[in-house]
């Protein structure tokens, strides 16, 4: 069985909640819920903070026990060199998530800081952006 880490960064808390029409209606903990009964053959952790430590600590802790992990460093994306040192510390592969396309927002928004060190990036397609990486790292 898989074991995989789904890592959300700072208000990521907030979906379903917060501007909808970017981030959609539902929960994250209720589409976490349709994650796991989608995908039955493997474990798959969770955590979010909006403490940029806490995001590190935890891509460490993943690096030593998962099999992969789908990241969504929320505002983190454009300004943490702490988490692109974490990802590039560690072995197994990370994908890069958006819930929203981030090169069709804000200008700021279209660099990544960690993209150099992901083994991809997936996103635009609301939280089916999960699903997507889920499956690119089971193949």
């Amino acid at each position: 069985m898989k074991r995989l880490q789904i890592i959300n960064g700072p208000n990521l808390n907030l979906t379903g909640r917060r501007e909808m029409e970017v981030y959609g209606t539902t929960s994250f903990e209720a589409f976490l819920d349709d994650l796991r009964r989608a995908n039955p053959s493997v474990h798959l952790d969770y955590l979010q903070s909006n403490e940029e430590g806490v995001l590190v600590s935890a891509i460490q802790k993943a690096g030593e026990n998962a099999d992969g992990i789908v990241l969504n460093p929320g505002g983190y994306t454009h300004t943490s060199v702490a988490i692109r040192d974490a990802i590039a510390a560690i072995k197994p592969p990370v994908i890069e998530v958006h819930i929203s396309n981030i090169a069709s927002r804000e200008a700021f928004r279209h660099t990544s800081m960690l993209s150099g060190v992901c083994q991809g990036m997936i996103m635009g397609f609301g939280l089916s952006t999960y699903s997507l990486a889920i499956q690119a790292l089971i193949k």
